[in-house]
């Protein structure tokens, strides 16, 4: 895949990714960040190739020498009403409105862009290809790996530190024991259906 170049004349380009878009529990993250063109740090990538000692050094570096950042999110309520592409992208959105310095052009990785007045364009792969947008990869994990893990605490026994809310067998086993948490997205089909599942039993 040929290595991606913004437009020529581009003085403040902002990358911008999400995490969590696949998980049964927990906000969707956003982060925008626009770096200097000199900011020399090394080993920029996607994030999820880092490991998460790797991720936590460079969140660092990032947040340190970065012109400027922003996360963004949309609650477990947005998911629920309005889906998680269209909860994605409005977070996506508010990553880049909270930046200090706005945009004159915006990188997003994938195949879409949100409903926006910025100039930009979406990146197939570009948390790999596009140093800004693997920066706004990482702080997006970063941050949201960390609130997962405090929900490890807030909800034992169903390995959020671990899974990060995706749904795992542990996961599983324990949303079909436990039940569904305040932080379970009831729009997606494994916890609607034991939610509907439940509901059923007490009527027996």
């Amino acid at each position: 895949m040929k290595p991606w170049k913004p437009p020529h004349g581009v003085q403040w380009l902002a990358g911008v990714d999400e995490v969590g878009r696949g998980p049964l529990a927990g906000d969707v993250v956003t982060a925008a960040v626009i770096l200097p063109d000199n900011h020399a740090i090394e080993g920029l990538a996607d994030s999820k190739v880092l490991s998460s000692r790797q991720r936590e050094n460079l969140y660092a570096d990032i947040t340190s020498r970065a012109l400027c950042w922003c996360v963004a999110r949309a609650s477990v309520s947005e998911i629920d009403r309005f889906n998680i592409l269209q909860a994605t992208l409005m977070a996506m959105r508010r990553a880049v409105m909270g930046l200090r310095q706005q945009p004159d052009y915006v990188a997003v990785d994938g195949n879409r862009l949100p409903q926006w007045e910025y100039r930009g364009e979406a990146v197939v792969k570009g948390d790999g290809r596009v140093e800004v947008i693997s920066a706004a990869s990482i702080i997006a994990k970063v941050v949201r790996d960390a609130e997962m893990k405090a929900f490890d605490i807030t909800y034992p026994g169903y390995g959020f530190a671990s899974n990060k809310g995706y749904g795992t067998p542990q996961h599983l086993e324990a949303l079909a024991r436990k039940g569904a948490t305040p932080i379970h997205r009831r729009s997606f089909a494994p916890v609607r259906e034991q939610i509907e599942l439940t509901q059923a039993a007490l009527f027996d």
